[in-house]
């Protein structure tokens, strides 16, 4: 006998598939053409423009700097979750996150404070050059 029971929603900015860079190329192109830059000493942010109407991220979380997959594991939990909620304000760029020495040792409220910080510089560089177009262009 079938069940009628209700399905469950998901929710709607989960880290989905068109969210993430998946492939070696996409990798590249963000190393090869970074447009803009944050680093502190837990982690380093590398952005470029993608051309598209959304963000995607991709974690290069080394196991030479977090030697334990615990380790490695949570600092990825906290980059998703904080990219999840800030990737409206990143729309059109395409991330990739890398580890730095003092990430082993950072709490997690350490980790989400130098990823907001990442954020609202990216975004701030990305405004100044937009910026720059424009003023350019007229």
């Amino acid at each position: 006998m079938p069940r009628n029971t209700p399905v469950k929603q998901r929710a709607t900015n989960r880290f989905s598939r068109q969210a993430r860079l998946l492939s070696s190329d996409d990798f590249q192109k963000v190393f090869k053409q970074t447009n803009y830059r944050s680093v502190d000493q837990r982690l380093t942010v590398l952005a470029r423009q993608n051309g598209l109407d959304h963000a995607r991220l991709g974690l290069a979380i080394s196991k030479r700097i977090i030697k334990t997959a615990v380790g490695r594991n949570r600092v990825k939990r906290q980059v998703r979750e904080s990219f999840r909620q800030h990737q409206r304000s990143l729309t059109g760029l395409d991330i990739v996150v890398l580890s730095r020495n003092a990430a082993p040792q950072a709490s997690n409220p350490e980790l989400v404070s130098s990823l907001q910080i990442h954020w609202q510089r990216v975004t701030k560089q990305l405004v100044k050059q937009l910026k720059k177009q424009q003023c350019a262009k007229a």
